[in-house]
């Protein structure tokens, strides 16, 4: 044994396990007084925050609640949710933000496949949870929160939120995990079934990645961080935690308005805020009256499809700094970052587009990055032009999907996560994907699985065949594209009767925008050719 293992051991005094719930008890006693949450004309201290947060845990822990239950949030960006992702893991539970945009039956598929144990909803969003508890057998509690800022809506379960947190004391020992493999966290994503898999995060890996984001970021307690990313989005990529962990103030939006994004960056001097290309794009396009003024720099973080030249040079006419992560719902959001080092900043403004593309270098908290061969699984040479597939490891990677060892398998293997992405390796490092896995769409910053929306299609009585496939859009960076061939015999259909089938049967943002009629191109064992069909969606 070495000298340097003799005597010496883990004990309280040396080791705690990392948990972000330990963010908000720093802030609490460093910042009690200091504006943590805006929302509307509400104002909330970090005292509060830490207060409520704890009330939270503590009414769920008396009602038999802790580790390893799931409690279900279907609410958009307040301060409930923030909540929430304090409280619940306090407790010892699992935090199950579901996304606002989703129809009764994935909501209820996702119920009974995390076997929630209470579900809090945002009274906007309890017409559809009443559908989807509708549709389950034995329907978990509900606890209604009565946001004053939400449009419409109707109480419903058994109490309001307000009179859960009454039933909790704001008492500081709440039940630490030991282990930091303990699961703190599941988000749903569509990955590449119909049927949305759950992805469960650890307390360690959410830890870990709200400080990367905060050092990649530039995070600081005088940071002001807006809200127009949705905090049911891995966790609002974790920024959820990863603001708290410096002391910053959350500004809420429950919903992406451009008015309400420019009067809020103006109001109270944002200077960090994520969103979907299709966000800046809508920035870009506001009418001018929206526009109003401010004299800070915002730094805008944006994923999914690189931002083209001409959006980057408008946002950054506008006041706004851009920069391009890459992650997966699997990798609690982001975990490369497109650096930019002081020698770009000479480049012309296209060139700064073609090096702003790239999906860059791992974040300062992930282990490892690399691009491989998607057959032998060797790295591939930093050419630029190699294709492999993107490939990640490291703490802040998912314990796994819930319940499918045989995804989680497949997923996780010769210890790296295969993100399923292709993509090529620059010489000076930085990687760049060139394409998509090849079932799914990224609308809006929202990932669709085509199979899931083949399967409502086929289920459609006048249709034989179908195959969805992503066509470019420039608004919403992707859009699904139907292709259909009609049963014999099916007479006349017209694109209103399929469009409007697709949005009675599944969420409508995920409905095709183009339909296409026609024979499906095929090999000669049968298989549907869809490189070709992405081929025709582009010229549509």
């Amino acid at each position: 044994m070495s000298i340097f293992e003799t005597g010496l051991s883990k004990n309280r005094a040396n080791y705690a396990a990392l948990t972000p719930s330990d963010f908000l008890e720093r802030a609490g006693a460093t910042f009690p007084q200091k504006t943590a949450i805006i929302h509307g004309a509400l104002r909330r201290s970090y005292g509060d925050f830490l207060n409520r947060s704890r009330r939270l845990a503590d009414a769920l822990r008396k009602r038999g609640i802790g580790q390893g239950d799931a409690v279900s949030v279907l609410a958009p960006n307040t301060p409930a949710m923030l909540e929430s992702h304090y409280g619940i893991p306090m407790a010892g539970a699992v935090l199950n933000a579901i996304n606002t945009r989703l129809d009764a039956m994935t909501i209820s598929f996702i119920l009974v496949h995390a076997e929630a144990k209470l579900v809090l909803v945002d009274k906007e969003f309890a017409p559809v949870m009443e559908e989807a508890l509708a549709q389950i057998e034995n329907p978990p509690p509900v606890i209604w929160i009565d946001d004053p800022l939400a449009e419409g809506g109707k109480p419903l379960g058994e109490k309001e939120y307000e009179e859960l947190l009454a039933e909790g004391e704001p008492a500081p020992d709440w039940p630490r995990p030991t282990d930091e493999w303990q699961s703190m966290s599941l988000n749903y994503t569509s990955g590449t079934t119909g049927n949305p898999k759950g992805v469960v995060y650890h307390h360690r890996g959410a830890y870990l990645n709200a400080v990367g984001n905060a050092i990649a970021f530039g995070l600081t307690s005088s940071c002001s961080y807006l809200w127009t990313l949705p905090m049911f989005h891995c966790n609002g990529w974790t920024y959820t935690w990863g603001v708290t962990a410096v002391g910053g103030t959350h500004v809420c939006l429950r919903k992406v308005d451009p008015a309400l994004i420019f009067e809020q960056i103006a109001e109270h001097g944002v200077s960090h805020m994520c969103a979907a290309p299709i966000v800046l794009t809508m920035l870009i396009h506001a009418p001018a009256e929206q526009k109003k003024a401010f004299s800070q720099r915002v730094n805008i973080a944006t994923g999914g499809a690189a931002p083209p030249s001409a959006v980057i040079s408008s946002m950054e006419t506008m006041g706004f700094s851009v920069t391009h992560l890459y992650g997966l719902t699997e990798t609690y959001g982001p975990s490369t970052i497109c650096a930019w080092p002081p020698e770009w900043d000479a480049l012309d403004l296209d060139t700064k587009a073609q090096r702003m593309a790239r999906q860059g270098v791992w974040y300062p908290t992930l282990e490892d990055m690399r691009v491989s061969d998607p057959d032998t699984g060797e790295a591939v040479p930093a050419d630029g032009e190699t294709i492999g597939e993107l490939c990640l490891r490291g703490n802040t990677v998912m314990k796994g999907y819930l319940k499918n060892p045989k995804a989680t398998a497949e997923a996780l293997t010769d210890g790296w996560f295969r993100s399923g992405d292709l993509a090529v390796l620059h010489p000076d490092g930085y990687a760049e994907v060139k394409d998509r896995s090849k079932d799914i769409i990224i609308s809006g910053g929202e990932n669709i699985s085509s199979l899931e929306v083949e399967e409502v299609l086929y289920k459609h009585p006048k249709i034989m065949e179908a195959a969805v496939v992503a066509k470019p859009d420039e608004k919403w960076g992707e859009t699904p594209c139907a292709f259909v061939t009609l049963a014999p015999g099916a007479g006349e259909v017209g694109v209103e009767e399929v469009t409007e089938w697709c949005r009675e049967h599944m969420a409508p943002f995920k409905a095709p925008r183009t339909i296409v009629f026609g024979d499906l191109p095929k090999t000669s064992t049968g298989k549907i050719q869809k490189f070709v069909l992405r081929d025709k969606a582009k010229d549509l």
